[in-house]
């Protein structure tokens, strides 16, 4: 039972695996991992119609597939990031990948059935089997995000469970030995994938340089991968780079600008500026634009990913960039969900600035929810200022101004007006910029007071966004002026849709 308990890891492993690295590399979390395990169930299917097929030599078949199976599992990482990187179709490896571990996977289990039936009655059997397979993947579901992907890495993670199901194999060979026609021959390819497997344990991160120095062609300073994303700073002579998941998230030549733009206006704007929040925004630039207005008291910085924070905290290089905002004795991090925090968060702030990726997958799409966009309200001090990040109002249209229509939705509940006692809606106002890095780049400002862009003056020096500046934000070319679109809902999250069927039109 031992056995079949590893092989019941091993296998769901390698499911995860597949669909956390397409994931990372594709985006689109949701249709990567359904379609991951679609792949993998029916290719189980095809394995299962295909052992009837093998009436003769079960030991030696389950030897023979034990050790393709932590093969095709144990490389099956360093395969997709190579092929993601050499390749422009990266779907069809994907499809053979996951094709070929599933079949294999779903020939194991009868094999091993018509072993052991021979050792106790069906039920006793099925029972013992089944029981070791669920709890198998029970424990494999459980250990891949907490442990796994944090300290081995996904290419490590692929390789060790490989040899594990190798190692199966290994013992099967010792146990069988005597009811072997092939004895040598598995023990010749047993050895020979351990040791191929184990090589590539040992050179794992060279591997995964070479892949990333293909994606990236500057030099990459830092790499990790949390449980969260998968995050590389590039840096040349004249440039540092940050990306999420393949996609850039600055550019230390323009940065300014964008950081500008999303914090000057709000901040300008708002009736105070006390006590300021930022979701996301865990590299500290935003924080480093927020804590140039002097009456700031408190900033809280409230970013998921600690493995972000923390280099932006402590690593040399973007210390000097963000000016050692997150070292500043006004900024908290917090690493948390940020709507898990709203939610538990008694204080209302001056001004709240959302510095999230894009919404390219559901866990990012329920950010830019109504819903979520009602819970800030109610954290929004009278006379406050909401801003987010909108992604391009160009290359993603309906993208941006569905951000926009999904904030003018928004009835704010703890606030009455003055002259009446029905509820005030969410002023909302867009705005748009250059920035080199990203292209023409929108912003959404909100309020629960009226906001008087015309008013908003920088009195602070501004590489990028002073007062004439931010006047002419505001002003957008008929190409990219404001349509209607749904809103955005935990629902429906059409925002995602949206936002791919914009950048796809743009895609060489």
């Amino acid at each position: 039972m031992t056995a079949i308990f590893i092989i019941a890891v091993c296998g769901l492993v390698y499911q995860l695996l597949a669909g956390t690295i397409s994931s990372y590399l594709v985006g689109d979390s949701v249709y990567q991992f359904s379609l991951v395990i679609g792949l993998f169930m029916s290719s189980m299917g095809l394995g299962s119609f295909l052992s009837r097929f093998i009436n003769k030599k079960l030991h030696d078949w389950f030897i023979l597939v034990e050790i393709l199976t932590g093969m095709a599992g144990g490389l099956s990482a360093i395969v997709l990031f190579i092929a993601f990187a050499r390749l422009d179709n990266y779907t069809p490896f994907l499809l053979i990948v996951s094709i070929t571990i599933g079949t294999l996977i779903g020939l194991e289990l009868p094999i091993i059935l018509r072993i052991v039936k021979d050792y106790n009655t069906l039920k006793i059997v099925l029972s013992n089997v089944m029981t070791a397979d669920y709890a198998g993947a029970l424990f494999a579901s459980l250990l891949f995000p907490i442990i796994l992907v944090p300290q081995l890495g996904l290419i490590r993670t692929g390789l060790m469970f490989g040899t594990m199901n190798v190692g199966v194999a290994a013992a099967a060979i010792h146990i069988f030995r005597d009811r072997l026609e092939a004895r040598k021959s598995l023990t010749i390819l047993a050895v020979s994938s351990i040791l191929l497997l184990g090589t590539c344990f040992v050179y794992a991160d060279n591997i995964s340089t070479y892949t990333e120095d293909v994606l990236y062609k500057d030099d990459i300073i830092y790499a990790t991968t949390s449980p969260y994303q998968r995050v590389v700073v590039t840096k040349t002579k004249t440039d540092v780079r940050m990306f999420i998941n393949g996609s850039i998230q600055f550019s230390s030549q323009d940065e300014y600008r964008y950081h500008e733009a999303l914090v000057f206006p709000a901040m300008a704007a708002a009736h105070s500026r006390r006590n300021i929040l930022v979701v996301g925004g865990g590299d500290g630039l935003a924080a480093r634009e927020i804590l140039k207005f002097a009456e700031v008291e408190k900033l809280t910085i409230v970013d998921i990913d600690p493995a972000i924070t923390e280099f932006a905290r402590n690593n040399q290089l973007m210390r000097s960039l963000n000016k050692d905002s997150m070292r500043n004795p006004k900024t908290l991090i917090v690493n948390d969900d940020a709507w898990k925090f709203l939610e538990k968060d008694q204080q209302l702030y001056d001004v709240i600035i959302i510095d999230l990726p894009d919404p390219d997958d559901l866990s990012l799409s329920r950010l830019y929810s109504r819903t979520f966009y009602r819970l800030l309200a109610q954290k929004l001090a009278r006379g406050g200022k909401i801003v987010t990040q909108a992604t391009s109002p160009l290359y993603s249209h309906k993208a941006f101004w569905c951000i926009y229509n999904t904030f003018k939705a928004i009835e704010n509940p703890m606030y009455k007006s003055e002259t009446a006692s029905e509820t005030v809606y969410l002023e909302a106002k867009a705005y748009n910029c250059y920035v080199p890095s990203f292209g023409t780049w929108g912003f959404v400002m909100a309020s629960n007071t009226p906001i008087n862009w015309e008013k908003i003056s920088i009195d602070l020096p501004a590489r990028f966004a002073n007062t004439d500046c931010i006047q002419v934000m505001q002003h957008f070319p008929p190409d990219i002026g404001f349509i209607e679109t749904e809103i955005n809902t935990i629902d429906t999250h059409v925002i995602k849709t949206y936002y791919e069927e914009g950048w796809e039109l743009w895609a060489i």
